[in-house]
């Protein structure tokens, strides 16, 4: 077990990338804290992981642009367990659109969920990794950091000021021994991806399935990811395996990004 003894915190954990992240690292031996604003689906996950695995899985209803639900999801983790050893950052989409289709609004909401709430849960989590020396910092952002998609516009331009805070950070933590990474996925097979297939299905007339077929096809690998491969690499990110890895933005998406 990777990371038995440790303590974990996974966002957006109810559904997708982070349920699958959440399940690997419980797997693993880490005692969690789980976030997601659907309350009843987290409880759902923390009572299946905690029976499957056999560890403690803390839910905390939290809506990550709210500064206040953000603070709570770090104060409940030391309640529980006195430390947090692992942070993984993870959001729910933002709205998709293209530059001409998205308001002002949609501008303001997608820096708060893309970019302000690592901010925050950054800062809270900080005092308590400096404090014991260690810890690891892994955010899960985007393949449209190398390889941007046009009818996301939000994604691409926003996420990409994640990457600017893993170096930062990387560099700045470095001497409390706070390993700081990022993980730029491609297509995963999750709810979000199933709604993007959609939107272009009815666009261009085609149905969903012709879409993610297609999608595939643009893969070398020839399929989407698995939400638990993305929860593969964060455990190896979070373990003592990786322990001269820091800085880093690492692609994991079968093969489609062509560029360097």
């Amino acid at each position: 077990m990777l990371l038995k003894g440790k303590v974990s915190i996974v966002t957006a954990a109810s559904r997708g990338i982070g349920r699958g992240v959440a399940s690997v690292l419980a797997r693993e031996g880490s005692d969690l804290v789980i976030a997601a604003r659907d309350s009843e689906k987290l409880k759902n996950v923390a009572n299946e992981l905690s029976s499957k695995y056999g560890v403690t899985v803390i839910p905390v209803s939290a809506d990550l642009t709210n500064r206040g639900d953000v603070k709570r999801v770090v104060e409940e983790t030391i309640k529980n367990f006195g430390k947090v050893d692992v942070l993984v950052y993870n959001t729910g989409p933002p709205k998709p659109g293209t530059f001409l289709e998205l308001t002002e609004e949609d501008w303001d909401y997608g820096v708060k969920l893309l970019l302000m709430s690592a901010v925050w849960i950054t800062r809270d989590v900080l005092p308590h990794m400096i404090e014991r020396r260690q810890g690891r910092l892994i955010y899960i952002t985007s393949s449209t950091l190398k390889q941007p998609i046009p009818t996301l516009t939000l994604s691409n331009v926003i996420r990409i000021s994640l990457a600017g805070l893993v170096k930062t950070l990387a560099y700045q933590l470095g001497r409390y021994n706070i390993l700081v990474n990022g993980i730029m996925q491609g297509y995963v097979d999750t709810d979000r991806v199933r709604e993007v297939a959609a939107a272009r299905a009815q666009r261009e007339g085609r149905t969903v399935d012709e879409v993610l077929e297609e999608m595939g096809r643009e893969i070398p690998l020839g399929r989407l990811a698995k939400p638990e491969e993305i929860g593969e690499l964060v455990a190896f990110l979070a373990s003592e395996k990786a322990s001269y890895i820091t800085g880093s933005l690492i692609l994991i998406d079968g093969g489609r990004t062509l560029c360097i």
